[in-house]
């Protein structure tokens, strides 16, 4: 069985906003509270976070983790890689450098970003971090667990989603062909990002969510990277179609697989 924790299910700027008094951003709905979009997957004894966020800390001190196996990045944008430096603490109680996936291209932002852990002449207490090769073509194993890159669209950035067991995790999504959804047909909980409901250039809308969602048949789906233009909780998961749901901040949801 393989378990997904939502860590986080906001957008770039999460929710709410800085500054923005709107309908959704001063809900009182704690599902309405969303951090940078971060999950976490488990099976057999294998945990693995993709992404890491700036909000990564939090997340992590609120599901109380005291240990991780390995980190996937989906792609580069700050929102995904702004909180690896957090990785230092499990440096500290794992005593071993934490194993990030990512692709070459990916891997040069983190290197630039985080120079600092990479430097010839490190300071003390930087992240210890062993950067592995993803090629998007080719499935791989952390510690036994078999991955499959699932590559989509980000406007004009190739970003990578991930099959994990009986659950697909795309995010940043606003493309993806029929060969890459022909490697998740029938996933048991496909998890994947719906933005909003007016079009935008580099993410699926809610409509657009929901043809995929179509398109790949899964028994269950999770629309995550939700941004305030969609509307608060209580509103907007009773519009969508049976076994549809919009994730929240800490959920946790099981693969029948």
């Amino acid at each position: 069985m393989t378990k997904l924790t939502f860590l986080g299910t906001g957008t770039s700027q999460g929710v709410p906003v800085i500054s923005c008094g709107c309908w959704v951003c001063t809900s009182p709905d704690s599902r309405d509270k969303r951090l940078r979009t971060s999950a976490m997957i488990e099976t057999g004894g294998v945990r693995i976070v993709i992404d890491a966020g700036p909000d990564f800390r939090q997340q992590m001190l609120r599901e109380n983790i005291k240990k991780i196996d390995a980190i996937l990045l989906t792609h580069e944008h700050k929102d995904h890689i702004g909180g690896i430096d957090d990785v230092r603490a499990f440096n500290y109680t794992q005593k071993q450098a934490v194993d990030i996936y990512a692709t070459e291209r990916v891997q040069k932002t983190v290197k630039k970003d985080y120079d600092y852990a990479f430097s010839a002449d490190r300071y003390p207490g930087v992240p210890e971090i062993n950067l592995h090769t993803i090629l998007p073509d080719k499935p791989f194993e952390v510690k036994g667990v078999e991955v499959t890159p699932i590559l989509g669209q980000h406007y004009l950035m190739p970003v990578l989603g991930f099959r994990i067991g009986g659950i697909a995790y795309l995010t940043d999504f606003n493309a993806i062909s029929e060969e890459e959804i022909e490697k998740i047909r029938n996933v048991d909980i496909l998890v994947i990002n719906a933005l909003r409901r007016e079009h935008h250039i580099s993410h699926f809308t809610l409509d657009e969510a929901l043809h995929v969602s179509y398109l790949v048949h899964p028994r269950q789906t999770y629309l995550t990277h939700v941004s305030h233009q969609m509307g608060r909780q209580t509103q907007i998961e009773t519009e969508l179609p049976d076994n549809t749901f919009f994730a929240y901040d800490g959920l946790v949801v099981e693969s029948l697989e």
